[in-house]
């Protein structure tokens, strides 16, 4: 370990002990631990900004403690006076290229915010992606991730991928649970806005719509519709099994379930 990386864990171990820093052993989970050293390395070296109370490592920079790792072209933390003396971390931003690897997930995005405070990652820019087991999450404006509330927040054009299975929505939040191996994953994911559920033979959308990510099962609610080839029913509310094909509609309007069937002769003419 040469010098600059030395003198930057040793920074960084004080602040820790002072003050709370974390980017946690799971990207939905704090790195609030003291006594693990938070290690920074960076091909072109590390700045003290004493006038703005920040530490900027540069270069192809990488920030790890216990099993998370975060990688950048430039990492900047940011830190302030402690309430009993000291500096403690409060915010670090991630600039260009910025990947977050932890057990389970991996996260990417051109550029992130971490508020210590708040305990809340934001990715933004291009490519906006999370991939954990068989589930990738994409966005095109941001992606959050609510450490306290173990959940991830996509918001913009939001598709949640299985295989050849998706669900869209303007925002999607997906909601975590800990595995046999203590692992977070992907339990549920609620859909708002636009949602659209499909899989290679069948469409449906809804208003809002809630999806069990083991089970393959999306719940839509609102102005449903699902379509099989020009076959199309309409409803209230839905149950969809991703899995099976099957589909079950509902009207709580009064309302009657609508469905339209074209017969195969009708099919055929042009």
């Amino acid at each position: 370990m040469n010098r600059l990386v030395a003198t930057l864990v040793l920074i960084f171990s004080i602040a820790m002990a002072q003050g709370k820093l974390a980017l946690s052993q799971g990207v939905t989970e704090g790195l609030g631990d003291s006594n693990v050293p938070l290690e920074i390395n960076a091909d072109e070296g590390i700045e003290w900004r004493r006038d703005l109370k920040q530490y900027v490592a540069s270069g192809n920079a990488r920030a790890a403690q216990g099993e998370l790792e975060v990688f950048g072209d430039q990492l900047i933390a940011h830190y302030r006076e402690g309430v009993e003396g000291g500096t403690e971390i409060y915010r670090v931003d991630a600039v260009g290229n910025v990947k977050i690897v932890s057990p389970g997930e991996t996260a990417y995005g051109d550029n992130g915010v971490y508020d210590i405070d708040k305990q809340v990652m934001v990715l933004t820019g291009q490519n906006l992606r999370m991939v954990s087991g068989a589930d990738t999450i994409t966005a095109r404006d941001s992606l959050e991730y609510w450490e306290t509330k173990q959940l991830a927040v996509a918001r913009g054009n939001a598709i949640a991928i299985r295989e050849d299975k998706r669900v869209h929505g303007n925002v999607l939040t997906a909601h975590f649970v800990r595995d046999a191996e203590n692992k977070l994953e992907i339990e549920r994911i609620d859909a708002h806005g636009d949602v659209r559920v499909a899989t290679k033979t069948e469409y449906a959308t809804g208003d809002k719509g809630i999806y069990f990510v083991k089970r393959e099962l999306a719940n839509l609610i609102g102005n449903v519709k699902i379509t099989q080839g020009e076959n199309q029913m309409n409803g209230d509310e839905a149950q969809f099994n991703l899995a099976t094909g099957v589909s079950k509609l509902v009207s709580k309007s009064g309302k009657p379930v609508q469905g339209l069937i074209l017969p195969s002769s009708k099919k055929k003419k042009p």
